[in-house]
């Protein structure tokens, strides 16, 4: 058996309370906000198990959280592997922790309050029983998929046995959170209560389960239990899974495959092969370059939650939102229900009633899936102030714009705002393109003004782009980032300049696709290549996404003619904006590149007429890989450039930016993560030859030239 010592005492991590019979395991990571296990966890809880399981006065135990979560998972730093055979030592011994747990005389109880994920779940899966609470802020699932890995606590196997294994695929392949009533409807948990009578009942749970009073049924319905009762069903779901994995990743992230065999050689071998299996598999993963990558985006989100300006932030309690459109009521939204105060204005009555009905939407989707409750929900738009006018906007400590791209009508509303608010209240705009700096060139206070560009839909798109002028006050950029970091999103402080960051690098992106199609390219063909590099939709779909009058206002702005001065020989499409000029604006309005459903807008065909703006419908096969390299890398010099002209202030921000803001694959590891996996040289070779071929936007920026020769590296 490997030995594995720990630095700690017991009393850092667990304490131990025994009365009537029962033994309650307090799991309290002293100095952290949330238990999270490693490697120096493994003897202590080891040691708290022996302890109680083989003391004789004790007949059942309870594990429980002296925090608000349960666990929420390992510490991913602690996964360290440089070749084979040097982590399963580590997962072996786990196994068999659990092992014990699970096959313990005296039953095991999990009491599972708040966020309980990865090998905390693992940990619950292995007792005997399960009891949660009904708050909201309960959550179950396994999402090592997202770091490229896969359950290795033996989730692979007790998952598929306790929920099905259909429904265990869904949850280890997607790697979603199942919320409490979900996770008890499913058989996932056994019992559920409010969150106040949780270690009571427990503890009645677990004597329950001592004497032999507890039978578990199954939860599966007939249809399931036929399909997953035999090897032949059992096929056809693996073989479903399987195509549905290479259809969504396109091949890119082997981790769901390695998940769907460990499950496949458990049920049809048994769990002893499929902990086997899951051992060495585990391992397998943490060695990949894809994983490599994605814990690296993990460490910086991670980081991204802590305001390094938390010194200058002015505590806000009320936000003015000026817009009622898609992204007001998407900035409103995330707001609320992260407990600030909204007051929504705009000019249009209706337009607050759609901005209303729209949030109320997204709440009645969460009621549903029990991930809010009816009566919050009710509270929460109830609290939503409408207006048309600027009465009560002293309250507000900061204002966010989201009103139509057109400077001068932000600065005619900056004015306005200057003189309805507070001498020291914050004005952020939304604009993608617009220069911060513009905005502000007539405002009184212009130290108060800063960018804040949210992603559509707001309440998904994780990332925000703070947008700081020479003049923007260091406590204005503090306080902006604590508001996105409350909002739940990560962010990222750029420098003002066409475009910013994340829209700059959007740009040539763009434009090599539309250049493409002007050589006679096939939109499927293009938006599949881009799709297979690891993009989430080529950059066909994303423009009629986004909207062809948004991408023609980006292209026909200051960002482009930057774009040009920057670089000798350099084509710019304007197809697009003839496009636009003919109204079309992509699935909006159901008229862009692709056809759409009148009723669903959803994607069909290709909108064969488009190609009249290209050079007409003769089309011609064009080079996978070529279609590639053109889009991806005119994105990353672009990067590049940013970083070379301090619009980034590191390359994890540019990687962030475009991994969450824009889509670059995250198993490439943004932009400057690319660069070091292929080799700054091996990218300026590439850039030089797209340059022979198609002209100056390839040619290299200075700071890629500059690492090729000195064979530097981004990250250390």
């Amino acid at each position: 058996m490997t030995t594995i010592t720990s630095s700690l005492k017991r009393e850092d991590l667990i304490t131990i309370e025994k009365k009537d019979g029962i033994a309650t395991i307090w799991l309290d990571k002293k100095g952290e906000k949330q238990n999270t296990i490693s490697m120096d966890f493994i003897p202590l809880f080891e040691d708290s198990f022996d302890e109680v399981l083989n003391d004789p006065e004790i007949r059942a135990v309870v594990v429980t959280s002296a925090k608000k979560d349960f666990i929420a998972g390992a510490d991913v730093a602690s996964f360290t592997a440089e070749k084979p055979g040097d982590f399963q030592p580590f997962t072996r011994r786990g196994h068999q922790i659990l092992k014990q747990i699970e096959t313990s005389s005296k039953p095991v109880v999990a009491a599972i309050q708040g966020a309980c994920f990865g090998l905390g779940l693992e940990i619950a899966l292995a007792c005997a029983g399960r009891i949660i609470s009904d708050d909201r802020s309960t959550k179950l699932g396994l999402p090592e998929v997202k770091l490229g890995l896969l359950p290795g606590g033996g989730g692979t196997q007790r998952l598929p046995r306790l929920v099905g294994i259909q429904k265990a695929l869904d949850i280890m392949l997607t790697g979603k959170n199942i919320y409490a009533r979900p996770a008890y409807k499913m058989g996932l948990a056994d019992r559920m209560v409010h969150k106040s009578k949780l270690l009571r009942a427990a503890r009645e749970f677990a004597l329950e389960i001592a004497n032999n009073k507890f039978e578990r049924k199954s939860k599966l319905d007939t249809k399931d239990k036929l399909l997953e009762g035999t090897s032949f069903g059992r096929s056809v779901i693996f073989n479903q899974a399987r195509k549905m994995v290479q259809k969504t990743t396109s091949g890119n992230y082997p981790a769901p495959f390695e998940i769907i065999k460990c499950v496949e050689v458990g049920m049809e071998q048994g769990i002893e092969a499929g902990l086997a299996e899951e051992i060495v598999r585990f391992e397998k993963l943490m060695l990949t370059p894809e994983s490599r990558q994605l814990r690296h985006i993990f460490f910086n989100m991670t980081n991204k939650k802590k305001n390094p300006m938390a010194d200058k932030v002015k505590e806000v309690e009320c936000i003015a939102m000026l817009g009622a459109g898609f992204m007001g009521a998407g900035i409103t939204e995330v707001s609320i229900t992260n407990d600030i105060d909204v007051i929504l204005k705009d000019i249009n009555e209706d337009t607050i009633a759609s901005a209303k009905k729209l949030i109320w939407k997204s709440f009645s989707k969460k009621v549903k899936r029990k991930a809010m409750g009816k009566v919050e929900a009710e509270r929460l738009i109830g609290e939503i102030k409408g207006q048309l006018d600027y009465s009560g906007f002293k309250r507000p400590e900061i204002v966010i714009e989201a009103v139509f791209e057109d400077l001068d009508l932000k600065q005619r509303v900056l004015a306005e705002v200057e003189a309805a608010t507070s001498d020291d209240c914050i004005f952020a705009s939304n604009t993608s393109a617009l220069p911060i700096s513009a905005i502000a060139e007539k405002s009184t206070r212009p130290e108060l003004i800063i960018g804040m560009h949210y992603f559509s839909p707001v309440p998904k798109m994780p990332l925000l782009e703070i947008v700081k002028t020479d003049k923007t006050a260091d406590w204005v950029i503090a306080t902006c980032l604590d508001i996105g970091i409350r909002q739940g999103k990560t962010c990222i402080v750029v420098k003002d300049g066409p475009g910013f960051y994340t829209t700059r690098i959007l740009a040539p992106f763009m434009n090599e696709a539309l250049l493409m199609l002007e050589e006679g390219a096939k939109i499927k063909d293009i938006d599949r290549a881009m799709k297979d590099f690891g993009y989430p939709v080529g950059p066909i779909t994303l423009m009629d996404e986004v909207g062809i009058d948004v991408g023609a206002h980006i292209m026909s702005g200051d960002l482009i003619k930057l774009f040009i001065a920057q670089r000798e020989d350099v084509k710019i499409s304007e197809a697009i904006m003839e496009m636009s000029k003919m109204g079309y604006k992509g699935r909006k309005n159901q008229k862009g590149f692709y056809k759409y459903d009148a009723k669903t807008k959803k994607k069909g065909e290709i909108n064969e007429e488009v190609y009249m703006y290209f050079g007409g419908d003769e089309r011609r096969e064009m080079d996978k890989q070529t279609i590639q390299r053109r889009c991806a890398l005119v994105m990353v010099n672009e990067a590049a450039m940013c970083l070379q002209e301090g619009i980034i202030a590191n390359p994890t921000d540019g990687d962030v930016g475009a991994i969450f803001g824009i889509g670059f694959p995250p198993f490439r590891g943004g932009p400057f993560r690319y660069v070091d996996q292929l080799g700054a040289s091996k990218v300026v070779k590439r850039l030089e030859k797209l340059a022979e071929r198609f002209g100056g936007r390839f040619k290299p920026a200075d700071i890629l030239v500059e690492y090729a020769k000195e064979g530097k590296k981004f990250y250390k």
